[in-house]
Order: structure tokens, then sequence, then C-alpha cells
């Protein structure tokens, strides 16, 4: 506006009085803390109980096991193609701890790829065991008989998953239950006789096969561990059984993970912009915040860690008709005593609500915090938006119980570090340099443990996108 011209109304008449966009120049306005959208709930964080570790290593020592080959195998997809990484073939119990590279690799390419339609047949009860078929996609189900005489399905097995292991073994196997596709399955299909073709041209499968079948079966619990000779019911004076507790002889330990960064302020902005918010700890507020969502985003996702990668094979479900049913939960929670809570992704328990509303349930609610959680048998589901949700629009269900008292799932931290904020996490001042930029570095220490294997179970590629 020019000097002298007149102000007037959107009226067209004078402007009679000061106007609010000039008075905000003048008056003190009401502002927010800084907001982030980043911040989530982080249940897992909430309700994993923390166990203080000391020397920055937790080992954990169980019963001597002999179950082996438990793991997932991976492969590889090129167009239509789909072949196996050849280290992967280890997770089989026949190829554990073999590394000759060159012979995996021979394996792998004597792998053949088979396509199977829903409903098809892949092994027949009763059938002499000569293959080992590899699962790189879809879901097949293991069919046995019932006690009527009818078909009973025993089991579900989804992408990465084997069958038939042990025919690499045993010459003699037969399989003990149907297999059958459930969906569309891409499978690879692994021969005895290719593995014995190989293994006459290398000494060093020969000698491993050998020495494998040459053990003699072990007397274990159903858990895999080394069986205690106990004696029960007898009378009179007959000799009790002589048996101790074997350890592992080299149990695990888990090493405190960290999540880092600096954090730099202008000692401008922390001389003159602090009124009325510090904007020094604004700046480390919402820098901590950051730091915790990565921290359960480790505790979920981490390959060493991880909640998801961590979950033993046998604690591996996968739904019967690809959403997450009430059947599925019960099956998920059958597999352990004592579950504590279940996390799934938001949209996966999304889901979880259809399948209820589609059979007329009405799940049990309880208060946490303020907040009204979803329960099933009791078992509250927190949401975890940590777990990933794939292209296909699957996800996974984590159940565990939680505590050293119980066996369980436990978070691992070490209090009492320097310059602590809050336990395990610290903001240590590193000084000011040239440019007048101060630094902080903000630092957490954590890690998770799984204290003995049924204590953690995953309900796996659950279909969250299906309304009808």
């Amino acid at each position: 506006m020019s000097v002298g011209e007149e102000v007037r109304t959107e009226q067209g008449r004078p402007q009679q009085s000061l106007g609010t966009a000039a008075a905000r120049n003048l008056a003190t306005t009401t502002k927010s803390a800084p907001q982030m959208q980043e911040i989530s709930s982080r249940w897992l964080l909430r309700m994993l109980p923390w166990v203080n570790v000391q020397g920055g290593t937790y080992r954990v020592n169980r019963r001597l096991t002999y179950a082996v080959g438990d793991g997932r195998i991976t492969f590889v997809k090129t167009g239509d193609r789909v072949e196996v990484i050849p280290a992967e073939l280890g997770e089989l119990p026949a190829l554990r701890s073999y590394e000759d590279e060159e012979v995996l690799s021979e394996l792998a390419q004597r792998c053949r790829q088979q396509e199977y339609a829903p409903g098809s047949l892949i092994a027949s009860f009763g059938s002499r065991t000569d293959e080992v078929f590899l699962l790189a996609h879809g879901r097949v189900e293991k069919v046995g008989t019932g006690p009527y005489g009818d078909d009973a399905v025993l089991g579900v097995l989804g992408d990465g998953s084997y069958l038939g292991e042990s025919a690499l073994l045993d010459p003699d196997a037969i399989w003990e239950y149907t297999a059958r596709a459930a969906t569309a399955c891409t499978v690879l299909v692994l021969s005895r006789q290719d593995v014995d073709q190989v293994a006459e041209r290398a000494a060093s499968l020969s000698e491993h096969l050998r020495r494998l079948r040459a053990i003699p079966e072990q007397d274990t619990n159903r858990y895999g561990e080394k069986a205690i000779e106990l004696a029960a019911g007898h009378s009179g004076e007959p000799d009790i059984p002589h048996t101790f507790v074997d350890y592992e002889a080299r149990p695990r330990e888990y090493e405190l993970s960290v999540a880092q960064t600096v954090l730099r302020i202008h000692t401008r902005v922390a001389d003159l912009y602090n009124q009325p918010m510090n904007q020094t700890e604004q700046q480390l507020r919402l820098t901590v915040e950051a730091l915790k969502e990565r921290q359960e985003h480790e505790l979920v996702n981490n390959r060493e860690f991880g909640l998801l990668h961590n979950c033993e094979y046998d604690q591996r479900l996968q739904p019967h008709d690809g959403v997450p049913s009430p059947d599925d939960l019960d099956e998920l929670l059958s597999r352990r005593r004592g579950t504590k809570f279940m996390l799934a992704h938001p949209r996966a328990i999304s889901a979880i609500g259809r399948e209820f509303n589609k059979r007329g349930l009405v799940p049990e609610t309880i208060e946490v915090g303020g907040n009204r959680i979803p329960t099933w048998r009791g078992v509250p589901i927190y949401p975890c938006n940590k777990i990933p949700v794939t292209e296909a629009r699957t996800s996974s269900i984590i159940a565990m119980r939680t505590g050293e008292a119980e066996q369980g799932v436990v978070g691992l931290q070490q209090a009492g570090i320097p310059d602590e904020i809050e336990p395990s996490l610290s903001v240590r001042f590193m000084g000011i340099n040239e440019q007048a930029i101060i630094k902080y570095l903000v630092t957490a220490y954590y890690s998770a443990a799984v204290l003995v294997p049924d204590a953690l179970g995953v309900l796996e590629n659950v279909e969250i996108g299906r309304w009808r």
C-alpha cells in the first residue's frame, strides 16, 4: 500500500480500526510443542520385561538339544524361475554344518522346479520318500487320517519350508502323511539319486552323510532335549536309574546392540531462541523419540536378535485359510503355556476383527494405560506398526511368554551408563566446534533374548486384504 492510500473493508467502507493481521505482529501467540508423526504407542518396549546386563553380554544356558535342521530356506526369483541359494541347503537336517560351497552349488543346480495347482497331491501317505521338496511359494497341507477314518489336517507349511528331508539319510523312509497343495505352489525338488551321484564324486559329502547315518538315535524328550532317566510307579527294591542333566556346550550369547546419532544445535539458537520453549530440550526430546522408534523396529526385525527372525521353525504357523481366524489364534496360543501378549500390525488387528464379525464373536477388551486393547482367550493383542506388511498384503502375528522366571522373552539393557537420562539411554555432550555448533551423542543400548524356543511363536503370511 502506498503512502496516503486509504484502507477499505470488503464492503468498500474506510477501515475504522486496527486489523487482525497487523495486530498479530505485536501479539504473543500460543504455541504447541513440536509435533512428530513418527511417534507410535511402542507397546513392545512398554510391555517387555527388561533385564539389566552389566557385562554387555547375556548368555542363555539351555539343556543339551539334539534337534537340528530347524531353519527356513531362502530362494532367489528371476522372472518365473526360482532358484535356491546354495548355502541355504544347509538348513536341511542332512546338510546341517556341511560347508563345501562348490558341492552345495551343484546340489542347488540339480533342484528341479515344479508347479502344483490348488488341491494337487505332492506326496501320498505310505509311498517311498525319495525326494526332498523345497517350498518356494504357496501353502501345503499335511493331511493324515483322523480317529474315525476321515482326513485331518495335521499342519500347514508356508514359504521356505521343506518336506521329505528324511529321504537323504534313510533309504527306507516312507511318507507318514499326505502333502497337498492348498494354494498354487512353486516347489523345487531334490532327489536322493541326485544327492548320491554328487556324493560319489565329492568325498566330503559322502563322509558327511556316512557320519550322520552312523549316529545312533538319541533318547530325547518331545522337545529334542536329552532325556532325564526316571523311575515311577515301582515297588519293592528295583535298581533306580542314574541320570544327569546335560547342558549345551556352546550356549548362545546376546551382545547389546546400539543405536546412535549426533545431535547438532547452533549456539545462537540455543542462546537466543529459548523462550517460551527450550530449543535444546525439544531437539533432544524428538531425537530420543526417533531413537526409541528405531529400537522397537530392531527388536522386531533385526536378523540377529529380532523376534521375527529368532522364532524356531516348529513355532512358526501358517493360517489354514490365509486370513487370521480364531482357530489360527487358538493354535498359536496352544503352542506355549502362559502366553503374556500378542503383537500384530494395526491392519492385521483389523483383519482379526473382520473374522470375528463373520462368526458373530465379540472379543473382550481390557484397559491398559487408558487404552482399550482387544483380547482373545484373555490374551491382549497390542498393535505394533514395526511388524512389516508385504506387497502381497500379508503380515505376521507374534505371541510370546515373557520374563526370566517364566523362561520367556526378555529385553536386554544396561542401566547406569554415563550421562544416562533413561535406563540404557544416554545423552553425552561432545563439545562445541569452530562453527559454534554444539554436539550431543545420543545412544541407546538394547537387545532381546528368547530363553526357551516355545516362549515365542509367529503366525506367518496372514492375509490382511481379504474382505469377503
